[in-house]
């Protein structure tokens, strides 16, 4: 048994705010990076490997948030988070306040395999990226028309209103039976300098457990941070033994009063059973559980 399933953003929109030209696009990029993972799991390779090749190629994809297509800060720089995790022995690499570095779940996974430390930022985090040789790029390599234009309608608007929080994840499960998981974000629109999301944060955004399951999160990170909802859907699954799907439903309803936002979840148990649950109107997603035929989505009601 074997699977992987990815996500590229939950969010909720209004109606047409998506065009249909963009939601093509998304799709065959989900096509493509679910393809890159299932194919190294199909061929016997590691979920960790699975992981960070699927995000690679969504941070390769100017049309998620995420490397080359990142959100802008409130200086129109791009400053990218990234994190992965071995369920088998639950080491971790992390890395936030990135720049200039081409794959950020590369360095990520650069941190896991060669560093002492489990969490890098900023100079700190592109210091070691060159030590270790990792690809890097221009700042306007980072810089596309479409968030480009977004840091100048937000610059126009002279407000501290931010705008989008997409970020792209993976989840796989492969044939000796371990878990992975790999999330990488160019955080908010016009954010802060310095501003740290969920995604980065082992426990927040991202965790991965043989024991329990694999989670990658989406959606406010404000919001998935303070709950801590990736450990907690892990923690739903080992402590109360709760099914994977009802354990991703439970986070997302955790304290609903006070972790008002929008939440998006992928996960991933031992036994290949795969949950994808989010309170949003468009969810990017896809997942494919060995010779099955992919599943693609974007929005809810599909």
């Amino acid at each position: 048994m074997y699977a992987i399933a990815i996500h590229g953003g939950a969010l909720t929109m209004k109606p047409g705010e998506l065009s249909e030209e963009e939601a093509a696009f998304q799709r065959v990029g989900l096509g493509k990076a679910l393809h890159a993972g299932w194919l190294i799991l199909n061929r016997g390779g590691t979920a960790l490997d699975a992981v960070e090749a699927a995000v690679r190629s969504l941070e390769d994809n100017p049309h998620f948030n995420a490397g080359r297509g990142s959100s802008l800060t409130r200086q129109g720089e791009a400053e990218m988070d990234a994190a992965i995790m071995d369920g088998r022995t639950l080491q971790a690499g992390a890395v936030t306040g990135v720049r200039y570095v081409q794959h950020p779940i590369g360095l990520a996974r650069a941190v896991l395999e060669r560093s002492p430390h489990a969490f890098l930022a900023g100079d700190g985090a592109l210091e070691f990226a060159l030590a270790c040789g990792l690809p890097l790029a221009a700042p306007s390599y980072f810089q596309t028309d479409k968030t480009r234009q977004q840091w100048l309608a937000l610059a126009q608007q002279e407000s501290n209103q931010l705008a989008g929080h997409d970020t792209v994840g993976a989840v796989a499960l492969d044939q000796a039976g371990n878990l992975a998981v790999a999330t990488s974000t160019g955080g908010i629109e016009g954010q802060a300098k310095g501003r740290v999301g969920d995604s980065p944060v082992l426990g927040g955004g991202t965790y991965a457990s043989n024991d329990s399951c694999a989670v990658s999160c989406t959606g406010d990170g404000e919001v998935i941070l303070r709950g801590a909802l990736a450990h907690e859907v892990c923690a739903l699954v080992k402590y109360q033994g709760l099914p994977l799907a009802e354990a991703c439903q439970a986070a997302l309803r955790l304290h609903d009063d006070k972790l008002k936002g929008d939440k998006g979840f992928i996960a991933l148990d031992p036994q290949g059973r795969v949950a994808i649950e989010f309170n949003t109107n468009v969810m990017r997603r896809a997942y494919r559980v060995g010779e099955a035929a992919p599943y693609i989505a974007i929005y809810q009601d599909e």
